[in-house]
């Protein structure tokens, strides 16, 4: 995990690599379909709705989704547009509102998955401890939703 900022602003950059018992084209699907994502995209101690999620991949095309805090139905909304869609290598979106920009590459190594999680113009709140092992807490429940669906 690399989480240095920048010295003149707020904004720094977060990377995350993580290998997954799957092929690409499974892990890739995974984050392309509601059904899937609505399974893992959301930290422990939230949930994330099916039917709050919009998912149009293609650069330009929307992706939103609404997570939903266990304790207390407090919603947490994402607003993103993506800005490239490789199928089964690449996915690149931009939320509006900060200016973040996430790019997820898939690596095929040996019929596993190397996922790797760039994102850039991260403002300080997402690069903390706690907000990167939010992340981790999705990609541990990606493993058990792709065990689950082997």
């Amino acid at each position: 995990m690399s989480v240095p900022s920048t010295a003149d602003s707020d904004l720094g950059e977060v990377t995350l690599t993580r290998v997954f018992d799957a092929p690409r084209e499974r892990v890739f699907r995974a984050f392309v379909e509601p059904g899937q994502l609505s399974r893992f995209w959301s930290p422990a101690g939230t949930s994330l709705p099916v039917e709050k999620i919009t998912i149009d991949a293609r650069p330009g095309g929307a992706f939103e989704t609404v997570m939903v805090a266990d304790e207390d139905g407090t919603e947490y909304p994402m607003s993103a547009t993506y800005l490239e869609v490789v199928e089964p290598e690449k996915l690149s979106f931009t939320v509006g509102a900060v200016g973040l920009i996430s790019t997820l590459t898939f690596a095929d190594v040996d019929g596993k998955t190397e996922l790797t999680v760039h994102q850039t113009n991260v403002p300080a709140m997402l690069r903390t401890p706690e907000a990167v092992a939010g992340l981790h807490s999705s990609f541990d429940q990606l493993v058990e939703h792709l065990a689950r669906t082997a």
